[in-house]
């Protein structure tokens, strides 16, 4: 998607070798038809799947997934990092670690929002390690859900997730998969 690339290097933070700051834009401040364009894109890309739920771990990937979710018709789940005083004894709940904040946290997600029934397309902001997706592909396990596929909007292809999950056979469709980071310089595949 051009006008994201351009976004990222017009906008964008280059923090170091592994660490991209787009908070203008996308997981801070949030510009809402910049978004809407992103959801309608990543919805474009699965339309025709029988997707039933998107999911989405809080809190950076959320606007994106109700963007995608009102693309598509459909509700959106995020998986909450603590559990509430007000959230069902019923969870379903995995382990991811976060490179970003360096720390260990478990995520849930009631089990009344996802089904056996559901096909689900789960929708996030960045891709790196894949941490994230791996925590939200077991919740979907677990549910016995059928996994659709991943939208990312951000892919640190260098950082290794996004292969190690097409290995397994999920379908990852990134709006700007990222080469590089190095020397400072953003540096897309094409």
């Amino acid at each position: 998607m051009q006008k994201l690339k351009e976004k990222i290097l017009n906008e964008g933070e280059v923090l170091s070798d592994k660490v991209l700051k787009v908070d203008s834009f996308l997981n801070h401040q949030v510009d809402p038809a910049f978004t809407m364009e992103l959801g309608r894109e990543l919805a474009g890309r699965f339309t025709g799947t029988g997707i039933t739920k998107i999911l989405t771990v809080e809190a950076s990937g959320i606007a994106v997934a109700l963007t995608t979710g009102l693309a598509l018709g459909v509700p959106v789940v995020f998986a909450k990092k603590n559990k509430a005083a007000t959230q069902a004894p019923h969870s379903y709940s995995s382990n991811i670690f976060s490179f970003t904040k360096q720390e260990a946290v478990d995520i849930y997600v009631n089990k009344k929002f996802i089904s056996r029934e559901d096909r689900v397309l789960i929708v996030d902001d960045f891709l790196a390690q894949g941490e994230a997706l791996r925590g939200m592909v077991n919740i979907i396990n677990q549910a016995g859900a059928t996994l659709v596929g991943v939208g990312i909007v951000i892919e640190k292809v260098f950082q290794g997730g996004g292969q190690a999950l097409r290995e397994k056979g999920i379908r990852i469709e990134s709006l700007a998969p990222i080469a590089s980071l190095a020397g400072g310089r953003v540096r897309f595949i094409d």
